[in-house]
């Protein structure tokens, strides 16, 4: 999924809640977050399949990331906790967490490019299920399969998913829209701002493939609340 995460997010220090501001940024596998991962397509020409496509999610600037939620909280929330798995059951999704950190870079690491199924979300930033705005993400394709958003964009307002959580208690979402947005005009306040409710925002590559930058034009955004 090609995701570009322009300006990456900063590992805050501690506070247990931050706002998690990604854009994926492109690396040389699958995705750019502060979102995506993509890989190359199986209609590449053989020269251009032998490297995996990198696509990854939009990554918002290090001064743009909060350090933590200064908005009170509000609706229903969790107290802080890992998430286990992912579990959309309108596209098949049923997929393993694995925690992502900030690189030296700046920028939000992808997760790893062999598991196609497999999400990743910012460990330093807000939980899914936590008062705050958690970002998760995942590759739509790898230069040999499709990955574990390639339907994403099937999803619909409306759509309940789950995330399982290491306290044993499973958050469930509602999803509020399912949007793209060109990678060189992605909101980023409207993505990864903070709010006092518990909110998840699902992130993959979308739109065209660019073969002279091999990335992805979009990324795909799903907005949803805890329910």
């Amino acid at each position: 999924m090609a995701t570009r995460l322009s300006s990456p997010v900063e590992s805050p220090s501690a506070p247990p809640r931050r706002r998690l501001v990604v854009r994926l940024i492109a690396w040389s596998v699958v995705l750019l977050i502060p979102v995506l991962f993509l890989f190359s397509g199986n209609d590449e020409p053989s020269d251009d399949a032998r490297a995996p496509r990198v696509a990854v999610a939009h990554a918002p600037s290090v001064s743009a990331t909060p350090k933590a939620s200064v908005a009170p909280k509000g609706g229903k929330h969790l107290p802080r906790a890992q998430p286990t798995r992912l579990r959309i059951p309108a596209i098949g999704v049923d997929a393993p967490f694995v925690g992502l950190a900030i690189g030296a870079s700046g920028q939000l690491e992808p997760p790893p490019a062999d598991d196609v199924n497999l999400v990743g979300w910012q460990a330093n930033g807000v939980s899914p299920g936590e008062a705050g705005t958690a970002i998760i993400a995942g590759h739509v394709d790898t230069a040999t399969s499709p990955a574990v958003f390639a339907g994403l964009s099937e999803v619909e307002k409306g759509t309940r998913f789950s995330v399982n959580r290491s306290d044993g208690r499973t958050a469930v979402f509602v999803v509020d829209s399912v949007e793209t947005f060109a990678k060189d005009a992605f909101p980023d306040d409207r993505v990864y701002a903070d709010t006092p409710q518990a909110q998840v925002r699902l992130i993959t590559c979308a739109g065209d493939y660019d073969h002279s930058v091999k990335d992805y034009t979009d990324n795909l955004v799903v907005f949803a609340h805890l329910v």
